[in-house]
């Protein structure tokens, strides 16, 4: 589709409709402007600086250098600085170190050269008292990026490709990031810095295959054209209907994860019975909404990292999940736990010390409550709750202890003909490493008699022959 389209209007007319649709802009707002010196975020100078009185803004313009071109960085740095002085906008110039970025946090060069620059807009836009910055990015943009999000499968929120206003977290400040040409095609803006006589900086790397993002747009694109040559009109009305279905689900979603979703500290806590009960659709949603307000933003987290998730939702207690961000993801037994600490995330508080258990009566240790009751051997038993267990009240006696696990415990798991030391035990049932420690041990006199949560000793079960029975239950507290 031509910027020369006689069914379309001049092009800065559409910019202004487009801006004024979406409410992209505040009047008597500053409007930061990011410019490259190339053709797009040239081509969004000129028509914001034609349409600032109309719009009741002030411009300034914001230009980083990232030092990754040599002396062409310095010439663009030079060519941006001399534009904003032609317009009378005034231009702060900026240098980022890119490369250390990128060997610090151990990501792609694009992806360190995104960061450095946002961080940079943010600090400018803090210090020149406005939160919003507007950037070059067109349609053909957007529309890579749909295809960038499809090929690394990031999920269906990828579909909605670039949006008209998103906000960034940065250390400095929240940024509100404004697309004003997402309409426009590539095209247009070279045909519009030519009616004009502007000769844009040209960026040699643009032509690199080395970034994926290039490889789609040189090899990628052409090729899917030769299947249909509107292709970029159908990626556009597919991201603007999956841009539709996910605001509902995103709504929905929302509404939702406020029931079932509480932080507590660094963590949060999903209930386990309430999501099961979701559509698996639902329940992404759900997932990403809680990696993203732990994490703070869904860069790196991808489809897969969902997916299985999804697949260990059933799993028993005790499945852990490692994902980006030093994030884990926990299954407990009624819950899920999502957090950076995973001996945050253990459903067992640290045990401090040795705790004498009151038989019969009530025991308040760190982060537990224990119930102690002696019942008839006809009452109703329901194993069912591992965090409940049922004794012969003769074979354990009613001197308790309970304390964490110590070097050379050993006990006789239930259904077994012989001892196992505990810490084998909790390495073959998998128990997490940062949980072994705070797993409560309740011992009698002579002998360990339950590692709470899993197993009790099977010397003490309960047996035809059972006189009284010790029912011991741990609720968190």
């Amino acid at each position: 589709m031509s910027g020369k389209s006689k069914n379309k209007p001049p092009l800065e007319q559409r910019v202004l409709n487009f801006i004024q649709e979406h409410r992209l802009v505040k009047k008597r707002q500053t409007l930061l402007v990011a410019v490259s010196g190339g053709q797009d975020s040239v081509c969004l100078l000129y028509v914001l600086q034609r349409l600032q009185d109309v719009l009741g803004i002030k411009l300034h313009v914001a230009h980083l250098d990232h030092q990754l071109r040599g002396k062409e960085s310095g010439v663009d740095a030079r060519y941006v600085s001399r534009l904003a002085k032609q317009l009378g906008i005034p231009c702060t110039n900026g240098k980022g170190d890119v490369r250390t970025f990128q060997k610090e946090h151990g990501v792609s060069l694009e992806e360190a050269a995104r960061e450095v620059r946002y961080d940079f807009l943010a600090r400018v836009a803090s210090a020149i008292g406005t939160d919003r910055v507007a950037v070059g990015h067109t349609l053909d943009d957007h529309v890579e990026t749909l295809l960038l999000h499809l090929v690394r499968g990031t999920g269906t929120r990828g579909l909605r490709g670039l949006q008209p206003m998103t906000l960034r977290q940065s250390p400095a400040r929240e940024l509100t990031v404004v697309r004003p040409l997402l309409e426009v095609r590539r095209d247009e803006t070279a045909d519009y810095c030519s009616a004009l006589h502007i000769k844009p900086r040209q960026d040699a790397t643009n032509l690199s295959l080395t970034p994926l993002r290039n490889r789609i747009r040189l090899e990628l694109l052409p090729l899917l054209k030769s299947y249909n040559s509107k292709v970029v009109e159908a990626l556009q009305r597919t991201g603007q209907i999956a841009g539709d279905d996910i605001a509902y689900l995103e709504n929905e979603s929302n509404r939702l994860y406020r029931k079932l979703a509480v932080r507590d500290a660094n963590t949060i806590v999903l209930n386990r019975k309430a999501l099961l009960k979701l559509s698996p659709g639902m329940q992404r949603y759900l997932l990403r909404l809680a990696i993203e307000n732990t994490a703070g933003n869904l860069k790196d987290i991808e489809g897969r990292h969902i997916e299985e998730i999804m697949q260990a939702l059933h799993k028993p207690a005790g499945k852990q999940i490692s994902l980006p961000y030093g994030l884990f993801f926990k299954i407990d037994y009624d819950r899920y736990l999502l957090g950076t600490e995973p001996a945050a995330l253990s459903p067992f508080p640290p045990l401090d010390a040795a705790y004498s258990i009151k038989v019969p009566g009530k025991t308040f240790i760190s982060g537990w409550q224990i119930s102690a009751a002696v019942i008839k051997p006809d009452a109703s038993i329901n194993n069912t709750d591992s965090y409940t267990a049922f004794l012969d009240y003769n074979r354990v006696g009613n001197q308790l202890t309970v304390r964490s696990r110590q070097r050379g415990d050993r006990f006789q798991p239930l259904g077994m003909p012989a001892t196992k030391k505990i810490s084998q035990y909790m390495l073959d049932t998998k128990i997490p490493q940062d949980w072994r420690d705070r797993i409560p041990i309740v011992a009698s006199q002579d002998k360990i008699v339950w590692v709470a949560g899993y197993r009790i000793d099977d010397r003490v079960k309960v047996t035809s022959k059972t006189k009284k029975v010790l029912r011991l239950k741990f609720t968190r507290i």
